[in-house]
């Protein structure tokens, strides 16, 4: 029978809005100004990223959702009966749902995401739909220390990350979450991970600049986020949205551009902006399959399988934790 919490079990002791204030104002008091993309994802900022995942230039959501039906027995080889399946930022249902009609064993699946409010929604859909699942949300910070609900012995647990979040982190950090992540897991631990590929940069720019004004909004939406939780003044229709391919870095860049030279209250404290100031919200890192599974070795885990589209444009990856 299906277990979920009324609400999703909250693992850290530090207050999401107060963590919001505190790197909100360490990141705009930085040079250059900076918002860590982990604070996009509110709400509202959930609910808007699931459309972009819908919109015909983004790519990666509807690929990775091919590679993982048309290789779900492949995938659901290095899942262990009656694995406990842990998903680090599991945002929408939609990727999870495809390992869980592929044939794998997993009696307990525990999504951690940051945003309280749409983990619990998710959790109750998903857990009506696989009535034999345990469903053991934990909201958290998934890139810090937290504990797993009781469940599956080392060994049979699997962590699935999922979307190519993995770029989001520079290389260091996403060195240092993948070890993060095996420490989480613990030893003979496997990771099933997405990871978006090098291609052109036409493509790559489209799919973070739709038509429809989508992906603007979402990143708009950590100012919108700021103003509602925490009474900042700053006024969105002064900022615009940018993004680029950095070739040189093999990344999509996001910010946010201060059109006008301006002052923003801040939690008592004033930012400055001048005109063309921006505010650098996002990378998204490209990887090739060699330059990823390099990344991977020196965190630990073990190369084990990997499953791209025809066109290369994506990839789905599983590790096996050598710690």
């Amino acid at each position: 029978m299906s277990m979920v919490p009324a609400t999703a079990r909250r693992a850290s002791s530090v207050h999401v809005g107060d963590r919001f204030a505190i790197d909100l104002i360490a990141g705009l008091t930085a040079r250059p100004k900076r918002i860590a993309p982990k604070h996009f994802y509110d709400a509202a900022g959930s609910e808007l990223f699931e459309q972009i995942t819908r919109l015909p230039e983004y790519y990666p959501t509807r690929t990775e959702l091919r590679i993982l039906e048309e290789n779900a027995a492949g995938i659901a080889q290095w899942i262990p009966p009656d694995a406990a399946l842990v998903e680090f930022g599991s945002g929408s249902s939609a990727k999870v749902r495809r390992l869980l009609q592929g044939g794998s064993s997993v009696s307990t699946y525990v999504p951690v995401d940051i945003s309280a409010e749409f983990l619990n929604g998710q959790a109750v859909q998903l857990a009506r739909d696989f009535p034999g699942l345990r469903v053991l949300p934990v909201a958290a910070d998934f890139t810090q220390p937290f504990r797993l609900p009781g469940g599956a012995e080392p060994g049979q647990r699997v962590g699935f990350f999922p979307g190519s979040t993995i770029g989001n982190f520079e290389p260091a950090e996403a060195e240092a979450f993948l070890k993060h992540a095996g420490a989480v897991l613990g030893p003979r631990s496997a990771l099933i991970i997405g990871v978006d590929l090098v291609k052109a940069t036409e493509i790559l720019e489209a799919a973070y600049n739709d038509a429809a004004g989508i992906t603007a909004a979402f990143n708009r939406n950590v100012l919108a986020r700021a103003n509602r939780e925490l009474g900042v003044d700053f006024d969105l229709g002064t900022f615009e949205h940018l993004a680029f391919y950095n070739a040189t870095l093999c990344r999509i860049e996001m910010h946010l551009v201060s059109r006008i030279a301006q002052v923003v209250q801040v939690c008592g404290k004033s930012i400055p902006f001048i005109a063309g100031e921006s505010i650098h919200t996002e990378n998204s890192y490209k990887y090739t399959i060699e330059t990823f599974q390099a990344l991977a070795d020196r965190a630990g885990w073990t190369r084990a399988a990997v499953w791209t589209d025809p066109n290369r444009l994506f990839s789905v990856h599983a590790l096996r934790y050598a710690s």
